[in-house]
């Protein structure tokens, strides 16, 4: 079993972390068998946050009455203050029943929080340190500035930042960076949202970088069978997976939406940093409140827009973004007509 050291934290995980993001989208008892399945698997690391809904209480039931020291938790608050830091900070310990979080992560990151800023974040994390209710403070990042700058600041001890085999070359070098440099590297959307569907080559992928913990968001006991089965049978590249590889590296490379939401606003209303994405939100998170009549009116104003290149020349990742809004307004009526099956 292949495990991975996550920087000076002193946490050792399996090379298999668990993204808990999608069991949103299942029922409770469904999501109880499947991170006792992953427990029972070999799977010590748990990632979820505050805004994922009801993610933290469903991993808190499953995780009840086990040993404390098996398993890690990794949660995350987006608030903007100190004060709401602290409050997320409580929620977060009452909802996934226990004393402490292993790593505490300040969400989607605008900007490198830093001790004396006048929102009080960083100050209000490090108290919690202080104060034993988290063990170690992390930051998750979309903007390449942000995660550079967090790296070179030495305040966290990980980072968390967007990580596949489809990522750029200067992406995948925050891995070495953050090994340089002490600190963990969580890498989240190691699938790209659902645009690689080649498991065993993600994980292989993953396993060439032995300081990157992948994160899979897993939602259904298939999925998590196929990531545990690596575990014994280590992926080895062979033709088939030689041929997807240099496919989706043609087809897909720098082609998905990681929501950050620089690229806003749009002058015609859309909702660019969801609606560039809907097609994976529609799979990986309830889908019910993306197919209601609201968001079809949503989705429908891509059909307004004006291809005047604002959002893509403010995109971090260099996305041609009015042509992802097409293909999700294609690929969100083909949902619609039930040309394509979402239902889990």
């Amino acid at each position: 079993m292949k495990t991975v050291k996550l920087g000076n934290t002193g946490i050792i995980a399996n090379k298999n972390g668990f993204g808990a993001l999608p069991i949103q989208r299942i029922d409770t008892d469904s999501a109880v068998k499947l991170i006792h399945m992953a427990l029972d698997g070999g799977i010590n690391f748990f990632d979820t946050a505050r805004a994922y809904s009801d993610s933290e209480e469903k991993l808190g039931i499953a995780l009840e009455g086990v040993d404390r020291h098996k398993y890690y938790i990794a949660t995350k608050t987006a608030s903007k203050t100190g004060k709401e830091v602290l409050a997320d900070l409580e929620t977060s310990l009452r909802l996934l029943k226990t004393e402490y979080i292993d790593i505490y992560q300040l969400h989607c990151a605008p900007k490198c929080f830093r001790p004396g800023d006048a929102d009080g974040v960083y100050d209000a994390v490090l108290q919690a340190k202080e104060q034993g209710k988290i063990k170690h403070i992390g930051i998750t990042a979309h903007l390449f500035h942000v995660a550079q700058e967090a790296i070179e600041s030495g305040l966290y001890e990980t980072l968390q930042y967007p990580f596949a085999y489809i990522s750029s070359e200067k992406e995948i070098a925050l891995v070495k960076k953050c090994e340089e440099a002490g600190m963990g590297f969580l890498g989240m959307k190691g699938l790209a949202g659902g645009l690689l569907t080649n498991s065993k080559l993600c994980y292989w992928f993953a396993c060439q970088h032995e300081a990157a913990l992948p994160l899979w968001g897993i939602q259904r006991e298939t999925e998590l069978a196929e990531f545990l089965s690596y575990q014994d049978n280590m992926p080895e590249m062979d033709d088939a997976m030689k041929a997807d590889y240099e496919t989706d590296l043609k087809e897909l490379a720098g082609d998905f939406c990681r929501g950050c939401g620089y690229c806003m606003p749009c002058p015609q209303g859309i909702r660019i940093s969801d609606c560039a994405r809907t097609s994976q939100l529609l799979r990986r998170s309830p889908s019910a409140g993306w197919l209601g009549k609201e968001w079809q009116q949503e989705m429908a104003k891509i059909k307004e827009c004006l291809h005047c290149g604002l959002c893509a020349s403010k995109c971090p990742y260099g996305l041609d973004t009015p042509k992802l809004l097409e293909k999700n307004l294609e690929d969100y009526e083909n949902v619609l007509a039930k040309k394509v099956d979402v239902s889990c």
